[in-house]
């Protein structure tokens, strides 16, 4: 299982994230279409993007799963993080109550 803390980057794209919340769910993590692996570990030779998975990343902004797992990203890139091919989404900003 990848626990939180841990930096994945991507094989096809420049994209790397920080797990803030882990589950079971995102060990079949990818980005462009193609496995995220460590940071600082050798990329997979001859993966490319997959144009289905080419919708970016934003850095700064949190990705989430229906399973509660949460994404950091800390580097942008072309490829889409997605678990079984379904893409995660981006975590909306709460609303604050207002001060009336």
């Amino acid at each position: 299982m990848i626990k939180s803390g841990t930096r994945l980057t991507s094989q096809v794209c420049e994209t790397q994230v920080i797990v803030i919340k882990s589950t079971d769910a995102i060990d079949d993590l990818r980005c462009g279409g193609a496995p995220m692996v460590p940071l600082g570990s050798e990329t997979g030779t001859g993966a490319v993007l997959d144009p289905a998975f080419a919708g970016g990343t934003a850095v700064g902004k949190r990705y989430v799963h229906d399973t509660g797992a949460e994404l950091l990203v800390t580097r942008a890139g072309r490829g889409t993080l997605d678990v079984n091919e379904i893409p995660l989404g981006l975590k909306e900003a709460k609303q604050l109550p207002s001060s009336d």
